[in-house]
């Protein structure tokens, strides 16, 4: 059996904006999916991969 995401949220930071990324718990990860083709899927990560990604995000790796 397949797990399903739960409980999908916006950031904060996105307020009314229609182009964002949401994000849900599944397991011990997250998945991800664009706010505007939510039809198009999700991809998952590792609880571990995604403390890495914000982490970058943080320290501010893409910027």
């Amino acid at each position: 059996m397949t797990a399903h995401p739960e409980g999908w949220r916006k950031s904060s930071r996105s307020h009314q904006r229609t182009s964002c990324v949401e994000i849900g718990r599944i397991g011990n990860g997250a998945a991800v999916r664009d706010t505007k083709d939510r039809s198009a899927g999700y991809f998952t990560t590792t609880g571990t991969q995604w403390a890495a990604f914000i982490d970058a995000v943080k320290s501010e790796r893409f910027e």
